[in-house]
C-alpha cells in the first residue's frame, strides 16, 4: 500500500543520512574529494525521499484518505482544499514531516549554491545538515509516524482545529518553518569552521547571507502571527507574550544580534567567540522552543498535542549544547581577537552594547516563558507570568535598544570627535524635542512620550543618512536625486538596506506604542438599530445574518460606523462569529476592522440573544496599529536590499607613461 511505502521512504532517507553525517565528516577530516561528493549526493538523494514522503501525505490529505490516522484527526469531508493542504503542518507528525521537508530543501540549496566553493568547509556543512535531519527523521520513524493507520476506514475526519482555518495560520507557519529551519544553516557553517580551523573571514561571509534570508523570513512570520491573533483572537492586541510566541521571538533576538556583532568582527576582527555563541545559542533556541512547543511542557493556543516526543528533543538538546560548547573550547585558541575596543565613543561600543541589550531582553524573555515550569518543579505550584511582566522588564529595554539603534551608525569607528558627535546628532536630537513636546498634550504618560522621541530619532537619523550620501553621489557624480538613491541601493545595499530594516522597526514601534497608550475599549449591548459613541465614532447595530458554510455557519452583526462629530457616513464593518459543526464547542471570531493609517476601528462579536434582537460587542479604538504591517513590509524591502548581489566596484584604470629602458611607470 502506498501508505507504507510512505514509511519506508522516510526509513530510507533516515538511513541515507547517516550515510551522508559519516561520510561528509570524514571528508573533511582526510580531504577526500570523493566522500566530498558522496555526502554532497546524499544530499539531493535525501531531500527527494523526504519530498516524496510529504507528497504521499498531502495526496491523502487532499483525498480523504481517512485510514490514515493523522488524516482522519486533522481532516474532513466538508474542509476547504485550502486548509485540506495545509492541515499537512496543523498536527503533530505531518509538521515534524514538513520540519524535515524545509531542512532537506534547505540542504540542496546551499549545496547548490556552494557547489564550486568553500571546499574546505562543505564538506562538514553536509555533515551537520545531515546530523540536523536525522534528529527529525528518527522523530518520524520511531515517534511520530505520519503514515500510522487506523483499524478501519472511518466515514468521514475529526476536522482542523477551527483556530486553524485561517488564511493567516496557512501562510504564518510557512514562513515561521522557512525562519526556523533555515537556521539551522548558519549553525551548519559554524560548526564546519571550527572542525576545519578556517575561522577567517570567509565563513562569516557565507554565514551572514544564510542568517538574513532565514531572519526575514522569521520576521515575516512573527508579523503574520501578530495579523493572526489580531483578527482572529479577538482581544485587540497582537502579541501577548505567550510561550510559543516567545518561541519564536528568542531566536530572533539573537540571530539579530549576530547580524550586528559580525559587523564588528568584519571591521575589526574582535568580538570572535561571542558571534560563535550567538550562532550557536540561536540554533539552540530554535530547538528549545520546538521542545516546548511539542513537548506538552507548556500551555498555549498554539502549542501541539501532548506526546513523547520529548525524551528525543532532551537527547539531542543535549548534544547541541555540550558538543558545540567542547568544540569551542577546543578552537578558543584559534579565536583571539586582533584587537580591542578603542573608545567607548565608537561605533563598535555602540553595537556590542546593542548586543548586551538584546542578550538581556532574550534572557528575561526565557525565564519568564520557563517560569511556571521551575516553578512547578521546586515549589510544586505552576505560577504564570503574563504579559505585565515582560511589558515591565522589556519595554525599558527596548526603548535603549531603539536609542542605540538610531546613535550606532552615526558614531565613527575607534573613536568619535566632539565636532563629529554635534554635526551627526544635532538634526535627530531636535526631532526627537519637536516630537516629545508635540506628544506630551496628547498624553502624561511618560513612556509613551519617550518612546515616540526616540522614534523620531531613530528617523530622523535614518533621513540624515540618505540625504548625505544622496548629495555626495549628487556632487561626485552629478546624478540626479532618484538615480542617486537608487545607487545608493544599488550600490551599498547592505548599509542602506539596514537603515530600511531599522526604519521598519521604528514603525513597527510607533504601532505598538499607539495601541499600548492610546487604545480606547468599550463593551456594550446594542438593540437593532441602537448605536454606540466612541473614539469620535459613533456605530449602529444593524442585524444579524446567519450563512451556511462549506463545515460551519457563520453569523455575522454589521455595524454601520459614522463621524460622531458631523455625522457622515464612513462605511460599515461586519464582526463575524464562526460555529464549526464538528467542534460547535469551539467558535472562532472574525473581527469587523476598519483600517486607516491614522487608527483602527475594531469590533468583536461576542454574543447575541433572541435571533439578534440583541447583540453584545467589544468595540476597541486602536491608534496606528496599520503601521505595524507597513513596518513588516519595509523591514521585508530592507532585508532584501541587503541581501541583493551588489555591482563590485570597478577600479579606474591609472594612466602610466613609457620611459626608453626604465620601462612603464605611473604618469
Amino acid at each position: 500500500m502506498i501508505y507504507n511505502v510512505g514509511y519506508l521512504i522516510l526509513v530510507t532517507a533516515l538511513l541515507l543520512t547517516v550515510y551522508g553525517m559519516v561520510t561528509g565528516f570524514l571528508g573533511g577530516a582526510r580531504r577526500s574529494a570523493q566522500l566530498a561528493a558522496a555526502t554532497e549526493n546524499a544530499v539531493y538523494a535525501v531531500g527527494g525521499l523526504v519530498l516524496l514522503a510529504a507528497c504521499i501525505l498531502w495526496y491523502g490529505l487532499l483525498t480523504d484518505q481517512f485510514q490514515l490516522s493523522y488524516v482522519w484527526n486533522h481532516s474532513e469531508r466538508a474542509l476547504p482544499t485550502f486548509y485540506k493542504f495545509a492541515a499537512l503542518w496543523g498536527g503533530q507528525a505531518g509538521s515534524l514531516l514538513f520540519w524535515s521537508l524545509i531542512l532537506s530543501l534547505f540542504s540542496v540549496v546551499v549545496a547548490v549554491t556552494h557547489r564550486h566553493d568553500l571546499q574546505l568547509l562543505m564538506p562538514y556543512v553536509h555533515a551537520v545538515m545531515h546530523a540536523s535531519k536525522l534528529f527529525f527523521l528518527v522523530l518520524l520513524v520511531f515517534a511520530a509516524n505520519p503514515f500510522a493507520q487506523v483499524a478501519f476506514v472511518p466515514e468521514d475526519g475529526r476536522g482542523l482545529n477551527p483556530l486553524l482555518q485561517n488564511y493567516w495560520m496557512v501562510l504564518h507557519p510557512v514562513a515561521l518553518y522557512l525562519g526556523y529551519v533555515g537556521l539551522a544553516v548558519p549553525f551548519a557553517f559554524a560548526v564546519a569552521a571550527l572542525l576545519s580551523k578556517k575561522l577567517d573571514t570567509e565563513w562569516m561571509r557565507a554565514t551572514r547571507r544564510w542568517v538574513l534570508i532565514p531572519w526575514m523570513f522569521l520576521s515575516v512570520g512573527i508579523i503574520m502571527g501578530s495579523n493572526w491573533a489580531y483578527m482572529e483572537l479577538g482581544w485587540g492586541g497582537y502579541w501577548a507574550w505567550d510561550p510559543v510566541e516567545n518561541a519564536s521571538f528568542l531566536p530572533w533576538l539573537t540571530a539579530t544580534a549576530f547580524l550586528h556583532s559580525i559587523i564588528i568582527q568584519e571591521q575589526r576582527g574582535i568580538l570572535k567567540v561571542w558571534n560563535m555563541v550567538l550562532i550557536w545559542l540561536t540554533y539552540f533556541l530554535v530547538i528549545l522552543g520546538t521542545f516546548t512547543t511539542r513537548s506538552g511542557i507548556i500551555e498555549s493556543v498554539h502549542s501541539f498535542a501532548r506526546s513523547e516526543i520529548g525524551p528525543y528533543f532532551l537527547v539531542f538538546l543535549s548534544i547541541v549544547l555540550f558538543g558545540f560548547l567542547w568544540l569551542l573550547f577546543k578552537r578558543l585558541s584559534l579565536l583571539k581577537d586582533e584587537q580591542s575596543i578603542d573608545s567607548y565613543a565608537s561605533r563598535e561600543a555602540a553595537f556590542m552594547a546593542n548586543n548586551w541589550i538584546f542578550t538581556a531582553i532574550a534572557f528575561a524573555t526565557l525565564w519568564g516563558t520557563f517560569f511556571p515550569m521551575f516553578s512547578e518543579i521546586f515549589a510544586g505550584d505552576r505560577i504564570s507570568v503574563a504579559a505585565p511582566f515582560f511589558n515591565k522588564v522589556n519595554g525599558p529595554l527596548f526603548l535603549i535598544l531603539f536609542v542605540l539603534m538610531g546613535a550606532g551608525p552615526l558614531l565613527g569607528w575607534r573613536h568619535t570627535s566632539v565636532a563629529a558627535f554635534r554635526k551627526q546628532f544635532t538634526w535627530p536630537l531636535v526631532a526627537a524635542v519637536v516630537v516629545a513636546a508635540g506628544a506630551s498634550f496628547t498624553t502624561r504618560n511618560v513612556y509613551a512620550i519617550v518612546g515616540l522621541a526616540i522614534c523620531a530619532f531613530v528617523t530622523a537619523t535614518i533621513v540624515q543618512e540618505y540625504v548625505r550620501g544622496v548629495i555626495a553621489r549628487r556632487i561626485t557624480n552629478r546624478e540626479s536625486i532618484p538615480v542617486a538613491m537608487g545607487n545608493l541601493l544599488r550600490r551599498n545595499g547592505r548599509r542602506y538596506g539596514g537603515y530600511l530594516v531599522h526604519l521598519g522597526m521604528v514603525f513597527i514601534a510607533v504601532a505598538v506604542i499607539g495601541n499600548e497608550f492610546y487604545q480606547e475599549t468599550t463593551n456594550v449591548t446594542l438593540a437593532r438599530g441602537e448605536g454606540v459613541t466612541i473614539g469620535g465614532y459613533e456605530l449602529v447595530y444593524v442585524e444579524l445574518r446567519a450563512q451556511e458554510g462549506p463545515n460551519r455557519i457563520e453569523f455575522a452583526t454589521p455595524l454601520m460606523v459614522y463621524n460622531a462629530s458631523n455625522g457622515r457616513f464612513l462605511g460599515t464593518v461586519e464582526p463575524h462569529r464562526n460555529i464549526y459543526h464538528k467542534t460547535p464547542e469551539m467558535p472562532t471570531s472574525e473581527v469587523g476592522l476598519r483600517m486607516t493609517l491614522a487608527e483602527d476601528v475594531y469590533v468583536v462579536l461576542n454574543g447575541w440573544e433572541n435571533m439578534g434582537a440583541t447583540a453584545t460587542f467589544t468595540i476597541h479604538i486602536n491608534p496606528l496599529t496599520a503601521w505595524m504591517w507597513i513596518g513588516g513590509l519595509v523591514l521585508v524591502l530592507g532585508t532584501l536590499v541587503a541581501i541583493w548581489p551588489h555591482p563590485a566596484r570597478r577600479l579606474e584604470p591609472v594612466p602610466v607613461t613609457v620611459s626608453a629602458g626604465v620601462g612603464a611607470r605611473p604618469a
